[in-house]
């Protein structure tokens, strides 16, 4: 039984110190002037249950007063290994 506890507790700590990946993968392309203006919006998502997922880029142009997008990138985060997901919406445009 002290085997199953250490060997729990070790996969446990291998997940916790694991690094924290991440990708940010080009959404969208639009026809507005890139870079005048930027706005974000951020999600996080826990367990794949819970969370304010609201990453979308339209709450991103909202944000930083954009009426053209021009580029929109998505990043996502995974911490724990996947157990919390941030999700973060960037756009560019006018």
């Amino acid at each position: 039984m002290k085997k199953v506890i250490v060997i729990v507790a070790l996969a446990f700590a291998m997940i916790a110190l694991m690094g924290c990946p991440s990708a940010a993968i080009p959404t969208g392309v639009g026809d507005a002037t890139v870079g005048a203006k930027t706005g974000q919006s951020e999600g996080k998502i826990i367990l794949g249950l819970f969370g304010d997922a609201d990453a979308s880029a339209l709450t991103a142009a909202r944000n930083g007063g954009i009426t053209k997008i021009a580029t929109a990138d998505t990043k996502v985060k995974l911490f724990l290994g996947g157990l919390v997901v941030t999700i973060t919406t960037t756009v560019t445009g006018e």
